[in-house]
Parts: structure tokens; C-alpha cells; sequence
């Protein structure tokens, strides 16, 4: 299957980040956030990417245009103005770039794409990361067969908890546990091309007006995920995420 990454928006939750670069380029370790996504898919065999460009997207452009400089050891001969790469990455990526729009909202960029995808395509967000099996995923798509399946996380918690008796004396702390129970999007998604006849237009947002939709028509499967996931909307985030790829502690990163 095409993974369709949505990376055209603004992050403006992260602006000491984003105001120089899309938020898919802010880098986990000494790649971008975008990199440690395809790297992960493609460990299940997606190695064909539909990226939605769109807040300077021209960047994705260029990073992706000179990958074997950002990814390799490379020799350049001034003299003659020669570049070797002396050891070139391990993928084998076929990478679509398309302009969706710096307005658009996120079913607006979908639409724009809908000529570059199969009958059945993935989808996620550029600032995503989790250790869902997509291979699982797919299968349940398959087995449902509704238009659209999504993976159902529960994010823990910011804050820690108290445990408070009967008599209103604190018994523990819990320092932040999984959500109070409840699922919400993961954003790592299965799609049916049939989902285009529900987005009206580039102003259509997926999460507001598509999947409600969706779900009155009963065409929503929830794949129900439990283990690791965490979206990188702020700088706390970042960090977050940062500190376990540096502790070589990544649970995404499967990969040798």
C-alpha cells in the first residue's frame, strides 16, 4: 500500500519550531520527524509515499530532492565539482511531493491527492509516532471492509494523578496514567478511495466534518492500539520524544 502523509500545516503550537520549517522537518535525533515515520512504514513494506506539501513545502522538496547528502557519507572534489557517495542509505523509496494548498484544511489536502492513490491507501500525520503493527492494521481493514479504519490510542496522561479515600485523605500518587478510560483518533489510518465522495472541497476538514460522517454511516472500524503513541504538538513534545531516541529507548524504532 502508499502511505499519504499530511504535512502541509502550520504547527503553530510549536512555532519556536515551525517558523523556519514545517513541522515534519523538526528533527528526532539527526533526521526530521517525517524521516522516523517513512523509515517505521517502511518496515512493513511501504516504501511508496504520497506527501502532502503545503507550509513551506518547498523545503520537503529540497530535503527529500538531496536525501543522499542528509542520509550519507559523501566525498566532493572541489576541482571538478564531483560529489561520491560513498555509502549510499538502505531505502528504496518512491516519494510523490504534491503543493496541496498553504490553506487547505486536512480533508482539503486528501482531495487534492486523490488522482496519486490506489483503491486502498494509508494515511497519517507528519508528527506522529507510535509502534502500531500496520501490518495488523491493514488486515483488519481488510476484514472489516469499511471505508475507513482507524487506530484507536489512549494518550497518557499530562499530569500526574492523586488517589483519594472515602474520607478525603490522598492514599497515592499516580504519576500520569493512561487517559481516564476513553480512545481517541491515533491518526494512523486505512482508507477506501469511496471516502473522496464525502470531502466537499479544500475547506473540508477530516476530523469535523468527514469522520462524523463516516461514523453516522457506520463506515468507521476502530483498530484499538494499547501500546506506544505520542503526536509531537508542542516543544514538550519534542523533548519527549528526543530524549527517547537518544536514550535508545524508541519504541518506533525497529529497524536494525
Amino acid at each position: 500500500m502508499q502511505l499519504v502523509i499530511l504535512a502541509g500545516g502550520k504547527g503553530s503550537r510549536i512555532s519556536e519550531e515551525t517558523i523556519s520549517r514545517p513541522k515534519p522537518l523538526i528533527e528526532i535525533g539527526n533526521m526530521p520527524i517525517i524521516w522516523h515515520i517513512m523509515k517505521y512504514y517502511s518496515c512493513f513494506g511501504v516504501n511508496e509515499f504520497v506527501i502532502c506539501c503545503g507550509y513551506k513545502g518547498y523545503l520537503l522538496k529540497e530535503f527529500f530532492a538531496n536525501y543522499l547528502l542528509h542520509s550519507s557519507d559523501v566525498t566532493i572534489n572541489t576541482a571538478n565539482r564531483k560529489i561520491s557517495v560513498l555509502k549510499k542509505p538502505k531505502e528504496n523509496w518512491k516519494i510523490k511531493l504534491i503543493d496541496t494548498g498553504e490553506d487547505s484544511n486536512t480533508a482539503g489536502r486528501i482531495l487534492k491527492i486523490q488522482k496519486h492513490v490506489n483503491n486502498e491507501f494509508l494515511l497519517t500525520y507528519g508528527d506522529g509516532l507510535s509502534n502500531v503493527n500496520i501490518t495488523n492494521l491493514i488486515n483488519f481493514h481488510k476484514k472489516n471492509k469499511k471505508i475507513v479504519s482507524l487506530t484507536g490510542v489512549q494518550p497518557i496522561g499530562r499530569f500526574g494523578a492523586l488517589k483519594i479515600s472515602k474520607n478525603n485523605l490522598v492514599e497515592n500518587f499516580v504519576e500520569k496514567p493512561i487517559g481516564d478510560g476513553g480512545w481517541i483518533n491515533g491518526g494512523f489510518f486505512v482508507f477506501n478511495k469511496k471516502i473522496f465522495k464525502f470531502i466537499k472541497n479544500s475547506n473540508s476538514v477530516l476530523e469535523t466534518d468527514v469522520l462524523p460522517l463516516m461514523a453516522k454511516k457506520k463506515q468507521i472500524g476502530v483498530f484499538k492500539h494499547e501500546k506506544f503513541w505520542h503526536a509531537m504538538d508542542t516543544l514538550r513534545d519534542k523533548n519527549y520524544l528526543l530524549n527517547l531516541w537518544n536514550s535508545d529507548k524508541a519504541p518506533w524504532k525497529i529497524w536494525k
